[in-house]
C-alpha cells in the first residue's frame, strides 16, 4: 500500500514542480511520476540530513517532508533543462 501513495504523491509532486519549472507541456504523467519519485529521492538523500525531518520515501508524509520532496523535484528539474537546454529557465 506504501507504494502505490508513494507513486500518487510522486506524482502530485512532480505535475507541480513541473508547472513552476514550465516543462509541463513536454512531459506525460509518467515522466510526472518519475520526476516526483526521484526528486524525492534525492531530496531524501541531500536535504533531509541537512535539515532534520523525515522523507516520503521512508513514509514520512508531513508539511516538512511534502516541501522538501517538492523542491527535490524542483533541483531535478532545474538539472535536466540545465543538461538539455543549457539554462535553467
Amino acid at each position: 500500500m506504501g507504494i502505490i501513495i508513494l507513486i500518487i504523491v510522486g506524482g502530485i509532486l512532480g505535475w507541480l514542480a513541473s508547472i513552476v519549472m514550465r516543462t509541463d507541456a513536454q512531459q506525460g504523467i509518467l515522466l510526472n511520476v518519475i520526476v516526483g519519485i526521484v526528486g524525492a529521492l534525492l531530496a531524501g538523500f541531500l536535504i533531509v540530513p541537512l535539515i532534520g525531518g523525515g522523507s516520503i520515501t521512508a513514509g514520512d508524509f508531513s508539511v516538512t517532508s511534502l516541501l522538501v520532496s517538492f523542491l527535490g523535484a524542483i533541483v531535478l528539474l532545474a538539472i535536466v533543462n540545465l543538461v538539455r537546454r543549457g539554462s535553467v529557465r
